[in-house]
């Protein structure tokens, strides 16, 4: 009886240790976007609408080649062409008030309706047209400024396609068809800014990516470990942990102990001592919100216990860059003048030059919608850097130094951070890279 009682209770201890396994997978497996969708189309998008001026906005949805904003609006699954409307009208306080409306194909209706993502699903019959409903909906309000997804400077925003486009303006009517505007700008103010449970998620994703990156480079033997197989051990770690690649999943991670190679794949160079190898890498969680992290290390030669005077040196001024953007970040400084603040170090400290900007937004893409922190050394400044940041952008940001290699060659250390912007300046997603990874000879 003992023994019975003894295997139904470690029967018992194992069912639930079983039971809370499970339940935990299960948690982390649910997926935050939908809840995260409806908070940025009821907070942020109202914002965006406002301050890019605009009446309303027209998203045109499909099957098979959507709109890149799609599923950002719920139109992910559209079978058939529907049509989003978001608009504000004047209320009595002499404000404005803010609503969404779907012209739903029937066959996607009742499913979307069920989401509960917007104020009102209109169900199309078949037969019918959901863009003729929505131009009529449009003419009966008298908006003035109806922005629509064209824009020759930001993807994102660029989902009408032409013949979408032809068939709006014949549908509006050519008195309507005039207020066509880009959806650029209101993009760009709605894309740009995160909500506080999205930038937890991104810091999270940010701690995985440098944590494997500094487990990689434990795992090197000069001399007969390669780039790649770097990359394949982080590729590993990906597929053990269900994430996915942050950008082109043939150049992720990016893992390069010889010259600059740019944005490229790993290579089969073998590491060697006296290498410095940069590692750059990125991870999309819940199938969403990716992070931008690169990490470097050197490989001690025989005899050597730290780097050389000058790698060191070179180490300490893209250390010194990077902190310096990071000062200069803090709403309404431009992205420019984040750059600039650290273009000022790397001419100090002897740097060649280095063509890439300082940082770029991060988020749903590597490189997203918001202030491009650059332009300070190019011939030419792209309008992005010469926007303002704003508290609740995410960044990806480096700090440079870039020296001839005894080949001729350029080598770039360009030690990748993340930061968000909050009321009062910048704040790291998690702790910067202080001192280079060394890696031992033997």
């Amino acid at each position: 009886m003992m023994i019975q009682r003894l295997v139904l209770f470690c029967s018992f201890i194992f069912s639930a240790l079983v039971f809370a396994q499970a339940s935990a997978v299960a948690e982390e497996a649910v997926n935050p976007w939908p809840e995260v969708r409806k908070e940025r189309i009821n907070m942020l998008l109202p914002r965006a609408l406002e301050a890019a001026d605009v009446d309303a906005w027209v998203i045109l949805c499909r099957e098979n080649n959507n709109d890149p904003l799609a599923d950002h609006v719920g139109c992910e699954n559209a079978g058939a062409p529907a049509a989003y409307v978001f608009y504000r009208l004047s209320d009595e306080k002499g404000g404005s008030e803010f609503h969404s409306l779907v012209f739903s194909p029937s066959s996607e209706a009742t499913a979307l309706a069920e989401l509960e993502i917007h104020d009102k699903v209109v169900s199309v019959p078949r037969g019918e047209s959901a863009l003729k409903q929505a131009a009529e909906f449009i003419q009966e309000h008298d908006f003035q400024r109806i922005a629509v997804n064209s824009s020759v400077n930001n993807a994102q925003a660029d989902g009408l396609s032409y013949t979408q486009r032809l068939a709006l303006k014949d549908a509006l009517g050519d008195k309507f068809a005039q207020r066509l505007v880009s959806s650029e700008e209101l993009v760009y103010e709605w894309l740009a800014i995160k909500l506080p449970q999205e930038v937890d998620i991104i810091r999270e994703a940010a701690r995985l990516t440098a944590e494997w990156q500094i487990e990689a480079y434990k795992q090197v033997v000069p001399g007969k470990t390669t780039d790649a197989d770097v990359a394949r051990f982080l590729k590993a770690k990906m597929e053990e942990h269900g994430v996915t690649d942050a950008w082109a999943p043939d150049q992720n991670p990016n893992v390069n102990s010889g010259p600059d190679r740019g944005h490229s794949h790993a290579t089969d160079k073998v590491i060697m001592p006296g290498d410095v190898i940069q590692t750059d890498f990125g991870i999309k969680v819940h199938g969403r919100w990716v992070s931008d992290i690169q990490r470097f290390a050197y490989v001690l030669k025989p005899g050597e216990t730290k780097p050389p005077e000058d790698i060191q040196h070179y180490w300490e001024s893209a250390r010194a860059g990077g902190r310096a953007a990071f000062e200069a970040m803090k709403p309404g400084v431009r992205g420019i003048d984040v750059d600039a603040a650290q273009s000022v170090l790397m001419k100090q400290n002897g740097s060649e030059h280095v063509m890439w900007s300082t940082g770029h937004p991060v988020g749903y893409v590597a490189h997203d919608t918001g202030p491009n922190l650059g332009g300070s050394r190019g011939a030419t400044v792209r309008p992005a850097a010469k926007k303002t940041l704003k508290a609740g952008m995410v960044f990806a940001f480096d700090g440079f130094h870039a020296w001839k290699r005894d080949d001729g060659t350029t080598k770039t250390i360009s030690v990748e951070e993340m930061a968000v912007i909050t009321e009062d300046g910048a704040e790291y997603l998690i702790p910067p890279q202080e001192e280079l990874i060394l890696i031992p000879s033997e």
